[in-house]
């Protein structure tokens, strides 16, 4: 243990230096992995913030990260989601920089974007943005922290964007189940608070005290009144990555940060006291879900985990609970067929307690089982505590964790800035603030790391813990629920139940295991033991993979790995059959095929994804993929493990049975999901060549069988296309032994390249269409929008290069307008699309909302019709700058090699092989001037457009929208109670409820609130009231007059037939011929 002298002495102080203010260095050296070129430094603002800076020489992406230390369970008891509003209204303007989107479009003309997310003990703040343009970008991002305008006029808008992002999570099973837990929790505890806060959580304070104000101006006055409380330096975590040197990165936070008030905060408050009391454990808690799924989660209370980072005693029992190797619970359970996935780990709650959790997804038949499901894994548990773990396991975990640490890929900067800002506040020595998250030490010879997991073991008991089962309300009602009295949490209305357990069965849960099938598991034969990794000094990077192998049957495309030099591999091989996807029945076999060769392989793999070598098998509309990634040391023996499992699988009727129970499921839930999600699997569907509706499969899924698979797969794996790519510390010969070995295995006749190629289809010219459909689940109150415009061929480089510039240029005007000031809804983005065979491509608008899609059609429309002007009038100085904005985007490098290897491979599935095509564009990009960019507005994109192709998906929810009480029909109310001889002041219901539009119950509340106030007449009262339906009736607001069709549109009746009007893009070809073969091949 360091005394508080020692502490002092790590750090050093530098004085004031003209403007920038005092700090504080962390005088040691950062432990960071052998991989890892960059420089790190921790200092210390005298406000007591806390940063990490870190010097990226080769950085072309600069990214900074701030975490508060403080999240909703933090919010006043009276206004749940405080945080959470308080994370969306920083954004909106400071001092410094006051207009509301300044930030947001600073960063798109700089290939920056930004984002904050609120979770329970901290708020966490980032943005990425091109190196050069750290230093402005950091200016405005401190300004949040110091200066923030919590700016009136956004306040109402940004309570809407609260909202919406509530009612879009509100039918997710996954938030409705984490507030259930959170709701059962003990008295008073604050972990039953609601987090993401919605209007009415956030107003109802406001609405309470309304004789002191408006609901508006009280709500943001507890607002700047709570962060002023609650958001101190010294709660806050900082790291910046740059280009500039450590010295010139200190410097320039302490000038911008130093600002930030302390006001003698407790840096980082902790709750000790864990939500689970006496009433929370030994329960079993029934939920009824919305998806259609079997779960079982079964969680204990933990400490605080962070101050056992050292030997990490849960992820050392979570290796053991969640293993899927033979002996495991995992397959006991799954050789039951009871199950189709096991997960166990910790998950940290807040700062200063946690849970440790087994979360079992179970089949029909498994759900029926429950009970036998959780008494296995108590066995199992009690198998460990019987058990004298030997040094080797723990030792084996912790060579593994520093093998991945010490040859750990490079993440894109955000993501490492958010980690890394989060994991600054553990209880570590500062040295160790990168290493010891990532790291696990071997026991000690003082037993105490084994003394930490047998601590925590001994609480993984039924008495100790919580069961919460899962499952529709029908599927409960059949094993025995049926006139059982359901509960109503109070903010999603999820329907539960609690029981505590019969003792019997606790009695036999605490019993010794008695399964001869559960044991503990053998040494792992995947650890790699060669990490040699041949690093050659290049003077220029290749910037494409070659061409080393072709054949009738196969193409090998290889690039040995000269940048990132680490012992890490990744290939891809592509299996093409044109009977993959030939029909509905032949998409639904080839899923199932794939899917059983995964569940066959899962105790064999197992090892592997622990020793950091993954693969996987999937199907697509072209056929089958194998991908393998990791520590190249054994990629070959798991690459010929699978390809053998392809090609030899004996399809068992018990698991096919459980595998289209899953895909069944699976497929359902996709329409009971999120409506921007459906919009635009419906536009792809329209626009793409041969593809089938889930609609088609499903029916299909029952009628399979073992034959079928099996013939299905012989056949289709008779004749194929095979495609590869090996990518990283694999020489050439390595790569054509893969290639060769694949073959003689598979041994299929060659298919022509050419028989299986992704094809679009194409919208005429002049065309305007709208396919409207059903939101599928009843509940779901969000309807959306596909909108999308066809730009045209995206091998023609000026228009490829000219139509990412317009949606560069569109999207953060997008935005800004839809969402932030229009408030449609709390998904709104602008992209590109590029569709099926990557010949083509258009501009797409997406938006989520409870407004109804005409509605969001004319909105966009309008916004279009905007930007005609706003690019017109842009000026050169604004265009530059989202030239360079794009150009920075273009010479982005890749990070690691997943991203190299994906970019590679990209060329080589579409097939145009256009390896150089960023060179391209941003030799293109170069002569690219404002009227290229407006006439191609014009001509494909504005709604004026004679010539546009467009075709839109409205996805209508079915769910009664409130009604809106109108500003007409509110003043026509207020006059009417004039009339009626109520003394009132003119306008005062707005300053009441706000600019948002009130509904009829909440309008007809607050008269009701009011008429009580000035004891009004009970009949006068009563018969005002009874008028308001009528007069919402006379005087409807916009958005709730009935739609009729779009002016101009062709409605989409027969999906199939306007299908099958529209033309085919053109076939791939390779763009370049790149000689890498000599003329006579092999």
């Amino acid at each position: 243990m360091k005394s508080a002298n020692n502490i002092q002495a790590d750090w050093i102080q530098l004085q004031r230096r003209q403007a920038i203010p005092p700090y504080s260095i962390f005088s040691k050296a950062i432990e960071k992995s052998q991989s890892d070129d960059k420089e790190y430094r921790v200092i210390k603002l005298e406000n007591g913030l806390h940063a990490t800076v870190i010097h990226d020489p080769k950085a072309d992406t600069a990214a900074a990260s701030l975490d508060v230390a403080v999240g909703h369970l933090y919010d006043p008891d009276d206004m749940p989601g405080m945080a959470h509003f308080c994370e969306h209204l920083l954004f909106m303007g400071t001092e410094q920089f006051p207009r509301e989107n300044e930030y947001s479009e600073f960063l798109s003309k700089n290939n920056g974007s930004s984002n904050a997310f609120t979770s329970t003990s901290n708020t966490n703040y980032y943005f990425s943005v091109a190196t050069p343009a750290l230093a402005p970008a950091l200016t405005r991002f401190a300004a949040f922290f110091h200066c923030p305008l919590f700016s009136p006029s956004c306040t109402s808008r940004e309570l809407n964007a609260v909202d919406s992002e509530h009612k879009k999570n509100h039918q997710a099973d996954m938030w409705r189940i984490f507030q259930l837990n959170k709701e059962l929790t003990k008295d008073g505890h604050p972990w039953k608070k609601f987090g993401s806060g919605n209007r009415e959580s956030l107003s109802k304070a406001g609405k309470e005290l309304k004789a002191k104000g408006a609901v508006g101006r009280e709500t943001r006055r507890r607002l700047v009144e709570w962060w002023s409380k609650e958001y101190c330096a010294g709660r806050m975590r900082l790291c910046v990555i740059g280009k500039e040197s450590l010295d010139e990165l200190s410097d320039l936070v302490s000038k911008l940060f130093s600002p930030i008030s302390n006001r003698g905060l407790d840096p980082t408050p902790m709750i000790n006291d864990h939500p689970f009391g006496p009433n929370e454990m030994g329960t079993l808690v029934s939920v009824q879900t919305i998806m259609r799924f079997h779960a079982v989660e079964i969680s204990f209370p933990l400490d605080y985990q962070a101050p056992l980072w050292r030997y990490k005693p849960t992820n050392f029992l979570a290796h053991f609970v969640g293993h899927e190797g033979p002996g495991s619970l995992h397959s006991y359970l799954k050789n039951k067929g009871w199950v189709t996935s096991l997960n166990s780990g910790s998950q940290s709650l807040a700062r200063g307690f946690g849970m440790f959790k087994v979360t079992i997804h179970m089949t029909e038949q498994g759900f029926q089982n429950y009970r036998s499901i959780v008494l296995a894994t108590f066995k199992y548990l009690s198998l460990l505590r019987s058990s004298t773990f030997p040094a080797w396991y723990q030792a084996e975990i912790s060579a593994l964790s520093n093998t991945n640490f010490q040859f750990s890929a490079k993440r894109n900067p955000d993501d490492y800035a958010v980690w890394l800002s989060q994991q600054m506040v553990w209880p570590v020595p500062t040295e160790l603030t990168v290493s010891a998250p990532q790291l696990t030490w071997e026991w000690d010879q003082g037993g105490n790391g084994e003394k930490e997991v047998n601590d925590i073991l001994n609480g993984l008991t039924i008495d100790q813990g919580r069961v919460v089962l899962m499952a529709r309300k029908e599927d409960h009602e059949r094993i025995g629920q049926k006139d059982a009295t359901w509960k109503t949490e109070p903010w999603y209305g999820t329907p539960y139940r609690v029981e505590r357990w019969q003792e019997d069965f606790v009695i036999q849960a605490k019993g010794k295991n008695d399964l001869p099938e559960l044991y503990l598991p053998g040494p792992n034969q995947f650890i790699p033991t060669n990490l040699n990794v041949e690093k050659r000094v290049v003077s220029e990077t290749i910037k494409r993979p070659h061409l080393i192998r072709e054949t009738p049957l196969s193409t090998v495309w290889y690039k040995k790995d000269d940048q990132f030099w680490l012992p890490k591999a990744t290939v891809i091989i592509e299996l093409r059959s044109p009977l993959a996807n030939a029909s509905p029945r032949a998409a639904v076999l080839t899923r199932i095929f794939s899917d059983l060769v995964n569940d066959s392989l899962t105790e064999f793999s197992y090892d592997a994804s622990l020793a950091g070598l993954s693969y996987g098998f999937a199907s697509h509309s072209l056929g089958l993929w194998v991908t393998l990634n990791g520590y190249n040391d054994k990629l070959g023996v798991l690459a010929k493990h699978v390809l053998e499992r392809v090609k030899t699988l004996e399809v068992r009727a018990d698991r096919l049975e459980v595998v289209k129970e899953q895909i069944e499921r699976d497929w359902g839930n996709f329409f009971l999901g999120q409506t921007y999600r459906l919009s635009d699997y419906y536009g792809r569907y329209l626009l793409e060549n041969q593809q089938w509706t889930l609609e088609e499969k499903l029916p299909e899924v029952p009628r399979v069988t073992v034959q079928d698979i099996q013939m299905h797969a012989k056949e289709m794996l008779s004749q194929l296309n095979i495609r590869m790519l090996v990518a990283g510390n694999m020489y050439k010969d390595e790569a054509i032994g893969l290639a060769t070995m694949g073959e003689k295995i598979l041994d299929p006749a060659p298919l022509p390249l050419d028989e299986v190629v992704d094809r679009a289809l194409i919208p005429p010219k002049a065309s305007n269409f709208v396919w409207t459909l059903p939101v599928p689940n009843p509940n779901e109150p969000n309807s959306a929008l596909t909108y999308y415009v066809h730009i045209g061929d995206r091998n023609d480089a000026r228009l490829r290069v000219i139509g990412s510039l317009l949606q560069q240029i569109l999207s953060e005007p997008a935005f800004n307008v839809l969402r932030t000031k229009e408030q449609l809804g709390y998904v709104v983005f602008c992209s590109t699309w590029v569709l099926p065979g990557s010949a083509d491509f258009g501009l797409r608008i997406v938006v989520q909302s409870e407004r109804n899609p005409t509605y969001l059609e004319q909105r966009v429309e309008a916004f279009l019709v905007s930007m005609r002007a706003f690019i017109k009038n842009m000026e050169p100085k604004t265009f530059e700058e989202q030239k360079q904005g794009l150009q920075k985007k273009w010479e982005e490098v890749v990070k690691n090699l997943v991203e190299e290897t994906n970019r590679y491979w990209a060329h080589i599935d579409s097939g145009y092989l256009d390896f150089f095509r960023l060179d391209t564009n941003l030799n293109v990009l170069k002569d690219v001037n404002k009227e290229d960019v407006l006439s191609l507005f014009q001509s494909h994109v504005d709604p004026a457009s004679p010539s546009r192709s467009k075709i839109s998906v409205h996805l209508r929810s079915r769910r009664p929208r409130p009604k809106k009480v109108s500003v007409a029909a509110a003043d026509a109310f207020e006059g009417l109670a004039k009339a009626a001889g109520v003394v009132l002041e003119h306008g005062a219901w707005r300053e009441e409820l706000g600019d948002q539009l009130p509904t009829t119950n909440d309008f007809g509340k607050y008269w009701a609130g009011v008429f009580t106030e000035l004891m009004t007449a009970p009949n006068v009262s009563q018969e005002l009231l009874g008028k308001i339906p009528a007069l919402v009736g006379q005087f409807p607001e916009a958005e709730d007059i009935e739609q009729g069709l779009l002016e101009g549109a062709t409605y989409i009746e027969d999906s199939k037939a306007f299908k099958s009007s529209l033309s085919t893009s053109r076939d791939p070809r390779p763009l370049v011929e790149w000689g890498d073969l000599p003329a006579a091949k092999f």
